[in-house]
């Protein structure tokens, strides 16, 4: 192995520990992604209210990226000297290629952080919807009651006014029709 490594040219010594040592350190980063390793040196809970959050944008320079740029770098330069390419379009070949797998693994980065579900309540999502009532919804926006209704696929107790003429009581079935600048919710009455 090292008179193998002794013959080789100092052009191609330096392809060969670039691809040598950059796989290695890929290797080890692509397995501590499968495993959960990569945490980023965050200890302990994290509670926090973020609005407005819009994740991580799209990252082209990282340390997982110029991992796979050197990795891609090192083998297809490799190969470029194996067919016989001259050194200029050899590193020109093995540029390109490390870009595109930069971009590729940023692409596929950015995409899967578009996958994350925020989790955050959209009060939106509750037009529409059927419940039934909790706690007392005063009639005429009289006095705010709560609703059991289920948003973004979860069962959740909102507080809701109406503009029926009578009390809404516990077990009243009930629609969505509007929701307030401040998050209440507008409800009807379905089971009159």
């Amino acid at each position: 192995m090292e008179e193998w490594f002794v013959a080789l040219t100092l052009f191609e010594k330096v392809y060969w520990v670039i691809a040598g040592i950059s796989s290695v350190i890929f290797i080890i980063l692509l397995i501590m992604t499968i495993v959960g390793g990569d945490t980023e040196g965050i200890d302990g809970d994290v509670d926090a209210d973020i609005d407005g959050d819009t994740g991580i944008g799209f990252q082209f320079l990282s340390f997982k990226n110029l991992m796979g740029f050197l990795t891609i770098f090192g083998w297809s330069g490799i190969s470029c000297l194996d067919a016989g390419l001259s050194k200029p379009l050899t590193i020109t070949v093995s540029i390109f290629c490390g870009l595109l797998m930069m971009f590729a693994m940023a692409s596929i980065f950015y995409y899967l952080g578009k996958l994350q579900s925020s989790g955050t309540l959209q009060l939106k999502n509750a037009l529409n919807q059927i419940g039934e009532v909790y706690l007392t919804v005063g009639s005429k926006r009289s006095k705010i009651g709560k609703v059991s209704i289920t948003v973004q696929g979860s069962l959740r107790e909102l507080e809701a006014l109406t503009e029926e003429d009578r009390d809404l009581v516990q077990g009243d079935v009930v629609k969505v029709k509007e929701v307030t600048k401040n998050g209440i919710l507008i409800v009807e009455l379905l089971n009159k």
